[in-house]
């Protein structure tokens, strides 16, 4: 038991968690494209990512896991992220560590997800059932090359015209 959750339980409430993330990230990196700060989303998006990474921290683990390390990385990146935009207000070069760590940390959540897809989704496991085989081998990296075309993209464009903390 997690919390008074059954594994059962808390494996859902942290996927659903995870999945909210993913989509209000999204929300938040298409705002990003119009200099739209959108307040509420971004709140969403960072609130559950937060949530994602120490949810993910809390399963019962005898072995650090590349999940485990993901979390880590998440909450190590989403600080300076979160600095950013809740003290220094994005102003300068701040704009650019939060547009980097909201991205980041939201492909790091995609990054999962599609692991996970590949783990558990008998489509995908046919396909690659031990995660050599090509379909994984080129999901990722070209996961990788999206984001970093959407984040070189943001950087460029995200430049609110209203702080949005």
């Amino acid at each position: 038991m997690i919390l008074g959750l059954s594994i059962e339980t808390f494996t859902l409430l942290h996927l659903i968690i995870s999945l909210v993330a993913i989509a209000a990230g999204l929300v938040v990196v298409a705002g990003m494209f119009s200099s739209c700060g959108l307040t509420g989303w971004t709140a969403l998006f960072l609130v559950a990512t937060v949530l994602t990474s120490v949810t993910g921290l809390m399963f019962p683990i005898s072995v650090v896991t590349p999940a485990v390390l993901f979390g880590f990385i998440s909450l190590v990146v989403l600080a300076p992220a979160l600095i950013a935009l809740c003290v220094f207000r994005l102003v300068g070069a701040w704009r650019l560590v939060y547009v980097i760590g909201a991205l980041f940390a939201l492909y790091l959540n995609v990054f999962v997800a599609v692991v996970q897809a590949f783990q558990k989704w008998p489509p995908l496991q046919d396909l690659a059932p031990t995660q050599s085989e090509p379909p994984f081998l080129i999901a990722q990296p070209l996961l990788l090359l999206m984001f970093l075309a959407v984040g070189f993209a943001a950087v460029l464009r995200f430049r609110p015209m209203r702080v949005i903390a």
